[in-house]
Order: C-alpha cells, then structure tokens, then sequence
C-alpha cells in the first residue's frame, strides 16, 4: 500500500505568490500582527515540482494532497463540505455550536493558536463563546497563505471589537517551534476539520510530539477526529451521488498539467475510494484506465502508467477515542473532555498538558 507524505499539507487557500514572500517580514497594527516564518528556499523547490517528480517516479505513485487545491480545488471541496453524504464538516459545526462555551468556560482567557486556519468559519463560534462571556483572546491563526491569513483577520477584526490577531504564515512545524509569546495565562492549540486524519501513524506521532513540545504545563491542546463507523456511511462520504468528490480527486491531474505543461487527460483515469477497515482509514486514488504515457514538459518529466495502475493522493484515518486517548497520554497530553455529537461520528478532544512527572 502507497505511504502518503508525511508533511501535513497546506491549507485550500496556498498560492505561489505566498510562497514567494520573503521569510520573516512583519505587518504591524493596533489590533493585527502578520509574521512571514515561510522557508522561501524550501518553497522554491516544491514550486520547482521536485515534490512531483519524487511522486511519481517511486514504485507506488503518489502525490502530495496540496495538489488538490489550485482554484477550482478549492471550489470543489467547499462544495463538498456542502454535500448530504459528507457529515464531517456540519458535524464539527455543530458540536463547537453546542459546546463552545464549555470549551471557553474551561479554557479560559488564552492565546488560541489555529493549525491551518484558512477563513476561521468554524472557529468564529469559539470566537462568540469568548465574546458573550467577556473573556479576553488573542488569535494566533497558521496558515501558509499570507493572502488568506490577512482577508479573514481584516474581517474578524470587524466582526469582533476585542479580539488581537498575531497570524503566522507559516508551517505547522514552523509555528510550534517558535510560537509567539504571550500574556494570557493559557495556550490553546487547536487542530480541527479532521485533518488529523490525513497524517499516517509516524506521522501522527511526530506531530503530537511537537504539540507537546509547543506547550507548557497546564496549556490545551483541542483536536478534531472522525470516528470510526460502519464502511457504507464512510464510503458514500467520499463517493457522492453527484460525483463532487471524484472531480475533486480528478483534479488534482488537471492542477499538474496547468502547472507543469502536463498532458494528462482526465477521461483516462477515475476515481476510487473506499474504506480500508483493517487500517481504520479511507484510501482515495487515481486509477489509470489504460496503459498510457504522461508528459509533464516543465518538469522535463515522462512517466509511464499501466492499465490499472493506482496513484495514491490521500489518506483519513478514523479514529476511536479510547484507543487516541491513550496515544495522546504517551506525550503528556491528558484527554480531559471529549465533545461528540448524538450519533458519535464526530469527536472534539481537550486535552491539557500535563508535565513529564505527573502519575
């Protein structure tokens, strides 16, 4: 079975021209702090497509899932956030409606710090919870685009008279390494939209060492996960009557060859979905429909694929809370609720760093 990436991917909104800004310039306001932390050298080469190349020309073809979102990508997910048979995102929306002021009311005054913010349409109802009860919040939002980053700050600061923004364009391995310092008397990170479930067990791993790493003792750390449930309810999420999610996965051939003069021609290949239940995870590829030969000019790149021939694009792993619990303890971070909706398809964990010692 292919390995996806490691890295965890960019968010929908990422463009070239961000990736080209230069590495450490601030933006300064009464209310609002951009930090540029992007790494301009290692951009350079995944706009150079060496990500691609390295993709494709290993014995199981497999590319990077920030491929999915050139424009017309990021249209399509957004429509299939809408879809009747995707509950995940409706779902989360509905469990921070129900229980943000308990996440607040735990919590406290802090700095939230957002993994992969992108417009904070979920996260504004944490934003309310705050707001109604007087609780002073400073936003740390991460994502790799600087645009995205200053159009939702510009408008939160609108819509929330008392609420600082110090956004970081960056990684996530960038952010919590160095993160911002702060006043308030906790750090929240939270890392919701399930995207937990795109990171293989390594991985996983690696990056709850870093949140570990990122807090102090008494911090929190709020994750979002969907649950493990019967495969029909999973494999209808990501294979739509309406066929959103295959065009979606499909276009992620259409990005290659608008981006590097490619020659693939989508009519040839399909997309497959399914739940791999031993794994606990749905794999999404894109089928070769015949033996053909693809050509990306820009990349100096020719690549053969066979009838049949599957190219991996992503992973999402369903998770069970009993088992996340444990995992997530081994690094010192304590379950101390769990927020679900009534049909438990959809988890929020708070958890609290705890220090190395504790029983």
């Amino acid at each position: 079975m292919p390995v996806p990436f490691p890295s965890l991917h960019p968010t929908p909104a990422h463009t070239d021209a961000d990736a080209a800004a230069s590495a450490d310039s601030v933006i300064q306001g009464d209310r609002l702090t951009l930090e540029n932390r992007m790494d301009s050298a290692n951009h350079a080469a995944a706009a150079a497509g060496q990500d691609v190349i390295t993709g494709l020309t290993q014995p199981h073809k497999a590319l990077p899932p920030k491929y999915f979102y050139d424009a017309h990508g990021s249209e399509l997910f957004e429509q299939i956030t809408e879809l009747p048979e995707y509950y995940l995102t409706r779902t989360e929306r509905q469990i921070l409606a129900t229980d943000a002021g308990a996440i607040a009311d735990i919590v406290g005054p802090c700095d939230l710090i957002e993994l992969g913010s992108g417009s904070a349409s979920k996260t504004r109802l944490l934003f309310n919870a705050y707001q109604q009860r007087g609780l002073p919040l400073r936003y740390v939002p991460v994502d790799v685009s600087g645009t995205m980053l200053e159009t939702s700050a510009q408008a939160l600061l609108t819509e929330y008279d008392q609420l600082t923004v110090h956004g970081l364009v960056s990684t996530y391995d960038q952010a919590l390494q160095n993160l911002p310092p702060t006043d308030y008397p906790r750090r929240l990170i939270a890392f919701i939209g399930s995207t937990l479930g795109n990171l293989a067990p390594a991985p996983e791993q690696r990056f709850f060492q870093q949140v570990s790493q990122a807090l102090a003792s008494g911090d929190y750390f709020l994750l979002g996960v969907d649950l493990h449930k019967d495969t029909a309810t999973l494999e209808a999420a990501y294979n739509d009557q309406q066929g959103i999610s295959a065009a979606f996965n499909l276009n992620m051939l259409k990005h290659l060859n608008w981006r590097f003069d490619g020659n693939f021609d989508l009519t040839q290949f399909r997309h497959v979905a399914f739940y791999n239940e031993g794994d606990r995870q749905v794999e999404m590829y894109i089928e070769s429909l015949t033996a053909q030969t693809i050509t990306l000019q820009a990349l100096n790149l020719t690549v053969e694929f066979a009838q049949g021939e599957r190219l991996f694009s992503e992973i999402s792993r369903k998770f069970d809370t009993e088992v996340l619990t444990q995992e997530l303890l081994a690094f010192d971070l304590a379950v101390r609720h769990i927020f679900t909706d009534d049909q438990r398809q959809f988890a929020l964990l708070l958890c609290q760093k705890q220090s190395s010692d504790a029983p």
